[in-house]
């Protein structure tokens, strides 16, 4: 039998997480958000997502090193510091949030595929929800199949992928300077007139900080869980809120509200080099859809694992383990967000799976850090931050 193959922090955390959070929203719906809500309070949506990351990156890192994490991530944190129950109950919410967010990343991939005039005329589709949702469907088969194929191989993927989203931003602030022609007459700083309400932006704004537990959820596959987790993760979040607040600030300053509000693909009209902007778009949606595709499907495994579940999910494939069953499962669920066809709908679902997670991620950390003995993490941070 051959070795299974573990990853580093690099790899194996860092890099599906950055890549996750840097994704859909980054790209597709940001710009809409400073439109809607103006600069200053975008960067409360922003830094209130942020809290609430940061805290649950704090609190699962603390967990991650006081005990073996086992394949499962979050589920298996949460289970063996609550009980099973309470764990069951807080992953299987995690599971079908982290399945619904591959809906989400690629109802966003086929709203730029199609925003593409040769693409639209080659396969005589158009920019409607049908069109997203043909499309979306064949992504997602595709990305299923690698799922199927190799762990190893959509890992390696990634790499080349980081590397495209970091030449599009590139392409995207040269733009921003270059680019007077789209520039405000002053900063968009207010929120719009008649614009919707904070509360419904930041559900939809928030899918995009909750990358990092793409890393997590890969815990059964990395070298040394207790190191690589807390680096990782708390890397990832540090690295997307810089991205976030610094695009926030040059969409207000160099971009009319009006391209804003009424072009998600404003960004291919506003880059200095527009197929760079499309290779980040495409490589981070693809890979945040693979990367929810490689790790729904550990958790359901773990869940399954303790009897919590139908003992088939439990059930893996060679060295590695492969949950090929529960990744089925996956593919029925994502397949059913898909069919909405809406980006903002099922970012509005994701936000609601993962905020309830979020929130009890924190309470088990604040918990287990105040009412048990032998909990002595070697990341140690104050319990009340879980809090």
């Amino acid at each position: 039998m051959s070795k299974a193959t573990k990853f580093g922090t690099f790899a194996g955390v860092y890099t599906p997480s950055v890549l996750t959070i840097l994704g859909v929203i980054m790209y597709m719906r940001l710009g809409w958000v400073v439109g809607q809500s103006g600069l200053l309070t975008a960067l409360v949506i922003i830094l209130l997502a942020h809290v609430i990351s940061i805290s649950t990156g704090l609190s699962i890192s603390s967990i991650a090193t006081d005990k073996k994490i086992k394949t499962g991530g979050i589920y298996y944190i949460l289970s063996r510091s609550l009980g099973l129950p309470m764990g069951g109950a807080i992953g299987i919410s995690l599971f079908v949030g982290t399945a619904l967010s591959i809906s989400l990343y690629l109802i966003g991939f086929a709203e730029s595929f199609l925003s593409i005039d040769v693409i639209r005329e080659f396969t005589g589709l158009q920019q409607d929800i049908n069109s997203f949702r043909i499309v979306g469907t064949a992504a997602i088969l595709i990305l299923v199949l690698i799922a199927f194929i190799s762990t190893s191989l959509a890992i390696k993927a990634q790499f080349y992928i980081l590397g495209a989203i970091a030449l599009s931003l590139v392409s995207i602030i040269i733009g921003l300077v270059l680019n007077t022609d789209s520039a405000p007459a002053e900063p968009i700083l207010t929120p719009f007139r008649d614009g919707l309400s904070p509360e419904l932006i930041f559900a939809i704004f928030f899918p995009a900080v909750t990358g990092f537990t793409a890393g997590v959820a890969m815990s059964g596959d990395l070298k040394d869980s207790k190191k690589s987790i807390p680096m990782g993760t708390l890397a990832s979040i540090g690295t997307g809120l810089v991205i976030y607040v610094g695009l926030a600030i040059g969409f207000a300053f160099f971009v009319k509200r009006d391209m804003l509000l009424n072009d998600y693909n404003f960004l291919l009209k506003i880059a200095w080099f527009s197929p760079l902007v499309i290779a980040g778009i495409w490589g981070a949606t693809l890979s945040s859809a693979l990367g929810g595709i490689l790790g729904g499907p550990r958790i359901l495994q773990a869940i399954s694992s303790d009897r919590l579940l139908p003992k088939i999910f439990a059930k893996g494939y060679g060295s590695s383990n492969e949950p090929r069953n529960a990744l089925i499962l996956v593919f029925f669920i994502a397949e059913a967000g898909i069919l909405i066809g809406e980006l903002n709908v099922i970012a509005g679902i994701v936000t609601m799976f993962y905020l309830a997670s979020y929130g009890f991620i924190n309470f088990a950390f604040f918990l287990e850090s105040w009412a048990s003995t032998d909990f002595r993490p070697s990341f140690k941070i104050n319990r009340y931050i879980g809090l």
